[in-house]
């Protein structure tokens, strides 16, 4: 069962793709969740099975938009559709693109603007843009336009980091996170955001590294491989028949398990720098220690962190609600080592402390996003000057739009 679209012109036919759409509306101005949920009801409008000419395709975006209220959208999509989009960017390969509000607001992401904020700079610069006539911009010249707004309508500050992520962003060196944290602090959905927000398409769960290796080494070899990291201490030799005595054995558990899945965080991250590829590994198994020995070794930026859930109750809460989300998680297990999981937390932020890993609260989504943006843009500006003169020679600066 499929949905094609056919192009009487072109004689092809090639299956509907809601990315695809989603794409092209981000570049006509939407934001991303708002051009998925248009794209998304396309697909439901036309059926499980169908086949539908771009033409008509087409014609259902632009009463999609209609029907949302999207105006300028509207006007964008059919002139990138025609052809004639009002302005054009022509980047540093020389090929030209229609502008995108939605693309520039998404290089705006390091400076860890409020959302709304980001889009009113951007809608700020495209009527600077229409107003004063200008029909085809160098990408260079945008920047350099999107620098001065940030310098005159934000901070000098803000100005700095965006420069420093354009000359990160063409130094072809990767991007490196690296989040760890205790089970439950919400590391996937951390990461999963801010590799959305920063275009960064790989990321690496250390769960999904330790169930490979599971698959590979038997049980009576590694034992504590195959456990879980918050009771990795019932599977050594020396627990065995003993009481439970946690305090004294859970961090040599806890990093024997770590120990063994380091090797294959080591080589996903060789792999990564190798082809230039920004990566964002995390899970329990990237520890303080660890971190910092892949900063000293690392040829790309590499930024590492904590993330922690500071009160019990809130920990609590947070594993109850996992076993709720996914039935295979199931919160019984996680409550029953919630004292195992606590403490492998408390060994983290030790750690961490001891390592000057930087930790960070995961009590509200967007401060914690915000918190991880500036860690990655300190990270950065260390690296790149953020410097106007290096960036744009000794051009002078355009005119702010109002």
């Amino acid at each position: 069962m499929a949905i094609y679209v056919v192009d009487p012109a072109e004689k092809s036919r090639v299956p509907f793709l809601r990315g695809i759409l989603t794409r092209s509306l981000v570049k006509a101005g939407l934001s991303f969740d708002d051009a998925y949920e248009v794209a998304d009801s396309i697909r439901d409008d036309l059926g499980p099975d169908a086949e539908v000419t771009t033409e008509e395709l087409k014609d259902m975006v632009e009463r999609a938009l209609k029907r949302s209220g999207e105006r300028e959208a509207l006007k964008r999509y059919r002139a990138v559709k025609s052809g004639d989009a009002p302005i054009r960017v022509i980047d540093h390969d020389g090929v030209v693109h229609p502008f995108s509000k939605g693309h520039l607001a998404s290089s705006l992401e390091i400076c860890a603007l409020p959302m709304e904020r980001s889009y009113t700079i951007t809608l700020g610069i495209e009527r600077y843009l229409l107003r004063t006539g200008v029909g085809l911009i160098e990408a260079g010249e945008l920047a350099r336009l999107t620098y001065d707004y940030l310098r005159e309508h934000e901070s000098k500050e803000t100005g700095r980091r965006y420069l420093s992520w354009r000359q990160f962003v063409h130094s072809d060196r990767p991007l490196i996170l690296l989040i760890g944290g205790t089970t439950g602090c919400g590391k996937s959905t951390i990461s999963s955001e801010v590799a959305h927000r920063l275009g960064i398409v790989r990321t690496q769960s250390t769960d999904m590294l330790r169930e490979v290796m599971r698959l590979m080494v038997p049980e009576r070899l590694l034992p504590t491989l195959h456990t879980s990291s918050f009771n990795a201490w019932e599977a050594l030799p020396t627990w065995k028949g003993q009481p439970a005595r946690l305090e004294t054995h859970f961090e040599q558990g806890y990093l024997a398990q770590a120990n063994h899945v380091a090797v294959g965080i080591e080589g996903v991250l060789n792999r990564a720098e190798r082809e230039g590829v920004s990566l964002i590994i995390e899970g329990v198994h990237v520890y303080p220690e660890l971190q910092q020995r892949l900063v000293v070794n690392a040829e790309g930026i590499v930024v590492s962190l904590i993330l922690a859930v500071l009160k019990k109750k809130r920990l609590r809460k947070q594993l109850q609600g996992r076993g709720l989300q996914v039935k295979s998680r199931r919160s019984e297990r996680y409550l029953s080592y919630f004292d195992a999981i606590w403490q492998q937390q408390s060994f983290l932020l030790s750690e961490a402390d001891r390592h000057d890993v930087p930790i960070i609260p995961n009590d509200d989504q967007e401060e914690t996003i915000k918190l991880v943006m500036d860690q990655i843009a300190e990270s950065v500006m260390a690296e790149f000057s953020g410097s106007e003169t290096e960036f744009f020679g000794e051009s002078a600066s355009m005119v702010n739009p109002d």
